[in-house]
């Protein structure tokens, strides 16, 4: 079964990392849902906004959100019962990887497309 990752703070704009992360997952096999607040499409994967998110278990959450940015979707991310979360360069957060800590829920700081590139993600 293809592992469910959910792409926070996904974009149409193809020159954002968002966008070049999913692409790149969809393309790796994973079952990828792109979140953002403006609706669109992402390589045929329509945009889910962040109040219409479904409440389903997914594998990895991975962030592209400023860390004041993250802060209204905490109970989101915490509902979702990821098994991880990937702080991509520039979403490094103290406070939600020690909450998600709390949870048991593992935390990287890593970039989602090197980490693809690589074979480790």
């Amino acid at each position: 079964m293809k592992k469910k990752v959910a792409v926070f703070g996904a974009s149409v704009k193809p020159e954002r990392y968002s966008h070049k992360a999913v692409r790149l997952l969809k393309r790796n096999g994973f079952d990828v849902m792109p979140v953002g607040l403006r609706k669109g499409t992402i390589d045929g994967l329509e945009i889910v906004n962040f109040d219409e998110v479904p409440l389903q278990r997914v594998h990895t959450v991975s962030l592209y959100l400023s860390a004041r940015n993250q802060k209204p979707y905490y109970e989101l991310i915490f509902s979702l019962d990821p098994e991880r979360v990937i702080f991509n360069p520039g979403t490094e957060n103290d406070e939600l990887k020690r909450l998600l800590a709390g949870k048991g829920i593992e935390t990287v700081e890593d970039c989602t497309i090197q980490m693809l590139l690589r074979g480790d993600f």
